[in-house]
Parts: structure tokens; C-alpha cells; sequence
């Protein structure tokens, strides 16, 4: 087996990363703060943004409700779920 590498494959430009190269690299917040969005618990996602088809009567029901539909939405689903054990 050959262990030389393919001269034509070798990129000066962008070389092979090192022990040393990934130990001082840094992360994309760390380099970028302003770019990345902090969530209130680091640790633990409280929330997620997803898309759901619901029935247009249920949908009109809550918005009726005026601001904040859908965090009446998301509590009723979470009462649900307390009542049905899954």
C-alpha cells in the first residue's frame, strides 16, 4: 500500500489541519457573537419553530383570541398532553 500522497491532490492553499490547528480554532459564536442567536437556556431548547397544517375553524377560533394565539395553542396542546399520558 502507497502512504504518499497524490502530489496533484495536495492543496498548498488549504493544508491539512493539524492537533495545534484544531486546538486553537474557535467556534462560530465564539468568532461571530452578533451573528448567533443565544437561547434563554443554553442547555435546553425550550422552544421550536415548526410548520403544521390545522384545521382553518381551529386556527380562526384562536386568532379570534386576538394576541398571542398561538401561545394559547401551544398551552392547549401541552394541557393535552398532561391529561393523555403518551
Amino acid at each position: 500500500m502507497n502512504n504518499k500522497p497524490n502530489p496533484e491532490l495536495i492543496d498548498d492553499e488549504n493544508p491539512e489541519w493539524t492537533e495545534t490547528m484544531f486546538s486553537e480554532s474557535k467556534t462560530a459564536t465564539e468568532l461571530f457573537p452578533h451573528l448567533i442567536k443565544k437561547s434563554k437556556n443554553e442547555s435546553k431548547i425550550s422552544s421550536t419553530q415548526v410548520s403544521l397544517i390545522i384545521d382553518y375553524d381551529i386556527i380562526s377560533v384562536f386568532r379570534a383570541t386576538g394576541r398571542g394565539w398561538q401561545k394559547r395553542i401551544n398551552n392547549a396542546l401541552k394541557e393535552w398532553l398532561q391529561e393523555h399520558a403518551i
